[in-house]
């Protein structure tokens, strides 16, 4: 790929991301809870000025999912299946970990930067003319980024796509989709409680939006509260629901089914995308797939047990071995989805550290952003008995680089710190210690910290992801070892701090709390992020 192609990628997403107001969108959302019909009714009109129709989208033959937890891991199940099959796939998920393009995939890969560069500046271009006769508006990032998903599924002529739903469901952007194949509702839990509302019951009636009259819909088991709401939005709108088995239900001819992704968590989100994609097929007339009954725990075909094996989802459930430093990352963000990623943890690491053939030292490496309840989070991490506990800004390098996929201009670098202070004062009260008033990270109001402060409680903040993988790895993880970012200096006194890390035949670190964080740690320790 040319310097130069990469270079018209770049200033398309610099473009792009010109549109994150996401904050102000929020803002708009909760001024429009009483009536999401106005919210549909202006993205229906970025559509059309983008040049397409909601009619258009019927073409897409689309699987619709949303969820609290597990969303994203059932469309990557389902998409998975269908590609098996050979049908080409569009697949619209988000957030991205590390450039925006993972959003928007053929094929299961994110699209190409000449594809990305191409069919952004098309639709980006008519909306921009069209601007001055609509009173100068233009559509928010994420509303852009889901027409441009569709814009692209529609010009590379996939076969179907599946589409994660954003935030909620009635209200979200993506359901302006008005005759999908079929839709999904993984598990749900408390999130967004702002847009969506301060119960679980609220929540379902959210999620519930996105079924459709006469399209068939399905469910993982829900607590009976969400669960009754579900099937009394069903039933108003005209929607057959069914709830999903359990995974050990679907006989199988070699034992129990493996699944590419790691926690038990993961059986739900495998038997919704079993589901899912048995019905598409089914409506596809596909030789074979009819006869069985609706959320049944079919047998599921050879092609269908691949899917499920070969599916890949990054910054899920994921282990990276580099020598002596593993690293298990989770995008966890709520109090239900870190007691999943807890049990997977100390399960996959206690797997590890039985053969280790040494000491091994854990080590947890947090952020949480927006209005979740860090301390509660924190709390279930407990337990985990880490000997480190380091928090950092989902900032990937304290020097300003090239990277304009990760910048995000809705939230101060200052107020991202002070967010890392909370964390670490949680984490200290979470386990019993005082807090000691000259210990804190001091913030500059003008440039970012370049020293780390640690306390006698083995608990540091770092400026940037980076600087806190160099503290953390100690120059044991080959891949950081040979960055070419220049190494941030520390203290000597927390330099001293990490002489168990030196000496540790095993480094184990836990990165989780926001997917954002995790996003910016693949960037600097997989090479298959690369730019």
């Amino acid at each position: 790929m040319s310097r130069a192609t990469a270079q018209k990628c770049t200033d398309a997403v610099c473009t792009l991301n010109t549109l994150q107001t996401n904050a102000s969108l929020l803002e708009q959302v909760r001024r429009e809870r009483g009536n999401p019909q106005l919210q549909l009714q202006a993205m229906r009109g970025f559509l059309e000025r983008a040049g397409l129709s909601v009619e258009d989208l019927d073409h897409l033959n689309i699987i619709h999912v949303t969820g609290t937890k597990g969303k994203g891991s059932t469309c990557a199940f389902t998409e998975q299946i269908l590609r098996s099959y050979g049908f080409q796939t569009g697949f619209y998920s988000s957030p991205h970990l590390v450039q925006v393009r993972e959003r928007i995939r053929i094929n299961g890969k994110p699209i190409s930067k000449e594809l990305f560069t191409k069919y952004f500046w098309q639709v980006y271009g008519r909306l921009y003319e069209t601007k001055d006769a609509y009173g100068g508006s233009m559509p928010a990032y994420f509303r852009f980024l889901t027409i441009l998903a569709f814009h692209v599924f529609l010009q590379e002529k996939v076969d179907l796509a599946v589409i994660e739903v954003g935030i909620g469901g009635a209200y979200d952007c993506t359901n302006i989709i008005r005759r999908p194949w079929v839709c999904g509702i993984s598990s749900l839990g408390i999130d967004h409680t702002s847009i969506l509302g301060d119960t679980i019951e609220k929540i379902a009636w959210q999620k519930g939006g996105i079924f459709k009259p006469g399209v068939p819909a399905f469910t993982v088991k829900q607590p009976d509260g969400p669960m009754t709401v579900l099937k009394e939005r069903a039933e108003e709108i005209g929607c057959p629901l069914w709830v999903c088995p359990e995974l050990g239900e679907y006989p199988a001819d070699s034992g129990p089914l493996h699944l590419g992704m790691a926690g038990q968590h993961q059986h739900s989100n495998a038997s919704l995308a079993l589901q899912l994609s048995h019905s598409w097929l089914e409506r596809r007339c596909l030789p074979g797939i009819k006869g069985v009954l609706p959320a049944a725990g079919f047998r599921p075909s050879p092609i269908m047990v691949k899917g499920l094996s070969d599916t890949e989802w990054p910054g899920r459930t994921q282990t990276l071995n580099h020598g002596p430093v593993t690293y298990f990352m989770d995008g966890a963000h709520t109090t239900r989805s870190m007691l999943a990623c807890v049990q997977w943890f100390s399960e996959a690491a206690a797997q590890q550290e039985r053969t280790a053939g040494g000491p091994v030292v854990r080590v947890l490496l947090f952020n949480s952003t927006g209005e979740r309840d860090s301390a509660a989070m924190l709390k279930l991490l407990v337990p985990c008995h880490f000997d480190f506990a380091v928090f950092c800004p989902n900032i990937t390098e304290a020097i300003a680089s090239c990277n304009a996929d990760q910048q995000n201009f809705n939230v101060s670098v200052e107020n991202m710190l002070t967010r890392c202070l909370d964390n670490q004062r949680s984490w200290h009260l979470l386990n019993g210690q005082e807090e000691k008033p000259d210990s804190q990270l001091l913030i500059s109001r003008d440039t970012l910290p370049m020293v780390a402060s640690g306390q006698r409680s083995e608990t540091l903040v770092f400026p940037c992801i980076l600087s806190a993988l160099q503290w953390l790895s100690q120059g044991r993880d080959s891949i950081l070892a040979h960055t070419d970012t220049r190494v941030i200096p520390v203290k000597p006194s927390v330099t001293a701090k990490a002489a168990p890390l030196r000496d540790a035949t095993s480094i184990h670190v836990l990165v989780t709390g926001s997917l954002h964080l995790v996003g910016g740690v693949l960037k600097h320790v997989d090479p298959s992020f690369a730019c």
